[in-house]
């Protein structure tokens, strides 16, 4: 059995999180001492794995309840369960294209003022926009635009 604050260790998030998890109704399964203290078993550890993998994916807390609930309910909600999942997996592959556009924008900028210091202007490469900077520079200047 572990206490809020070892298991917050374990997961490596804030003991209040866990209080504000179970306060919003996202930890039905956490059982309590009978002093009333949150008592965490080994067992819990994936859900709140979960819970976490959900939140950070940028998922509600209503959603994130209302998965909990789907999965009290048993087997008859496994088709919700896995569209959720198929829609969190979607929503992060979309975001996960625009962070790479961005380091894409980044990384040419990079080439592009390391290439204007050692020039000492920018004459050479506005002469090379749009479409004649070299072919790896040139494959970051198209994705990020």
């Amino acid at each position: 059995m572990y206490t809020v604050g070892e298991m917050a260790r374990m997961l490596h998030v804030p003991a209040s999180t866990l209080r504000y998890y179970d306060k919003q109704g996202l930890l039905p399964f956490v059982e309590r001492s009978p002093g009333g203290i949150r008592v965490f078993k080994d067992s819990d550890f994936e859900w709140l794995r979960i819970i976490e993998c959900l939140k950070k994916t940028g998922m509600e807390i209503r959603d994130i309840r209302q998965f909990m609930q789907w999965c009290e309910e048993g087997p008859s909600t496994y088709q919700k369960r896995k569209e959720l999942f198929k829609t969190r997996k979607q929503v992060l592959e979309e975001q996960m294209h625009e962070l790479e556009k961005n380091m894409a924008m980044l990384e040419f900028k990079c080439w592009y003022y390391d290439k204007a210091i050692a020039d000492g202007n920018e004459d050479e490469i506005h002469a090379m926009l749009p479409d004649k900077l070299p072919a790896d520079i040139q494959k970051l200047y198209d994705f990020a635009h």
